[in-house]
């Protein structure tokens, strides 16, 4: 889907490209200029991080893997940053960005603050959903929120008792007499829990389970009879609790909501009923990868191996210099392999995106700890960034298709 160019592009400047908006409207129409001169001005949504931002982003990070508490003041920078904008149509308010700009937007905010990086991914996962499986009046009704940063989106798919594959859901959906839905159930591992204004919510649905022409066959992710609801932070019923403690991405609010005989009207439903397992599938298909964020924190690491080496002197020594090098070429690898995933262009694109977030997340666990080794005394005090870097990355590898999954994913064609 990209030029040959478009990546180093985009890292030299703040454009990059943008998907057909499948929304657009031809502002000049048959009376040409005249029509496009009463075309209200807005602005324009950014597809990278400002160097402001992710100084800001930066900072964030430090004091939220102190406290382990959510980091509000970086859902606060990414709401005023216009990032949430970016998956959004231009014709909704965004900056209609395609797969290879959403990575680099990830890869750039991950080597700041990668708790931050989770919660704009996620956050671009559920409006692509929105923008692909939508109503109309849903689309009319979110996009505009969505991509203005009053509503910041999260995903509610895990289960403690479900498995990385999603197959066996605890979470009920049960329709009332009245054509509403009552949830409930609870979910785990929530990114955003407590933070987001939107939820989207996977759970089984007691519609009648999909034949075999609906979509809804067995994809090794999510299982037939499961329905996505988009139910707001706001509620009744709907409950986040946030005392989990990770080690990693400390600040990304990853924790628990329960829906609780939570009421949502049949507008709140997000596809039809019992087929969110052919959703998911689509997923893979879009390009969007995690990987991004490894790619990120692998880079940071890389960042500071180099700061080490300027400030002890250490680029007179050819070994240091070789050894820098290796680093960088493991990081260019990975990040190349996202680029390909975003790009769409292999033989089978889904399984291009399964194979980067594996290749990524691992070599950033490889190049965070050798930088960790490089750094050698420096960077064993508790308050130096690698420590951080290194629990995130290792954070990345059990998100959700976890690398386990992954590999299953990627196998399971084998054995049919």
């Amino acid at each position: 889907m990209g030029s040959v160019d478009s990546l180093t592009t985009v890292r030299g400047s703040s454009s990059a490209r943008t998907l057909t908006d499948p929304y657009a409207v031809n502002p000049f129409g048959a009376t040409g200029a005249r029509r496009a001169s009463r075309t209200p001005r807005t602005r324009t949504a950014p597809l990278v991080p400002s160097p402001e931002v992710l100084e800001r982003l930066a900072a964030c990070a430090e004091a939220a893997d102190r406290s382990g508490e959510p980091d509000r003041d970086a859902v606060a920078v990414l709401r005023d940053s216009g990032l949430l904008a970016l998956v959004v149509p231009k014709s909704h308010g965004g900056a209609g960005a395609d797969s290879v700009a959403l990575n680099i937007c990830v890869e750039k905010v991950a080597s700041a603050n990668a708790s931050a990086a989770i919660m704009l991914f996620q956050h671009c996962a559920v409006t692509s959903r929105i923008v692909e499986n939508g109503t109309t009046a849903q689309h009319r009704e979110l996009l505009p929120k969505l991509a203005g940063g009053q509503w910041l989106a999260a995903s509610a798919w895990s289960e403690s008792g479900a498995g990385a594959d999603k197959k066996k859901l605890a979470t009920q959906a049960r329709r009332t007499a009245d054509g509403d839905w009552i949830l409930d159930g609870a979910k785990s591992f929530t990114t955003s829990a407590g933070l987001a204004d939107v939820y989207l919510v996977l759970a089984q649905s007691q519609e009648d389970v999909p034949g075999p022409d609906s979509g809804s066959q067995d994809t090794g992710y999510g299982a037939a009879g499961q329905t996505f609801f988009l139910v707001s932070g706001s509620q009744p019923g709907l409950l986040p609790d946030t005392s989990m403690r990770l080690s990693g991405m400390r600040g990304s609010a990853t924790g628990f909501v329960s829906v609780r005989e939570c009421r949502v009207p049949d507008s709140a439903r997000l596809g039809a009923p019992g087929v969110a397992a052919s959703i998911i599938a689509r997923v893979r298909n879009s390009g969007a990868s995690l990987g991004a964020v490894g790619v990120g924190i692998a880079q940071a690491a890389l960042d500071a191996a180099h700061a080490h080496a300027e400030r002890r002197g250490l680029y007179a020594h050819q070994a240091v210099r070789h050894r820098l090098v290796d680093l960088a070429t493991e990081v260019e690898s990975a990040r190349a392999v996202v680029e390909r995933a975003g790009r769409r262009t292999s033989a089978d694109p889904g399984m291009a995106t399964l194979h980067s977030k594996l290749a990524a997340s691992e070599a950033a666990e490889r190049v965070v700890a050798d930088v960790a080794r490089f750094l050698g005394s420096a960077g064993y005090v508790e308050t130096h960034p690698i420590n951080r870097f290194g629990r995130d990355a290792r954070a990345v590898a059990l998100m959700g298709p976890t690398n386990d999954l992954c590999k299953e994913l990627v196998s399971l064609p084998w054995n049919r």
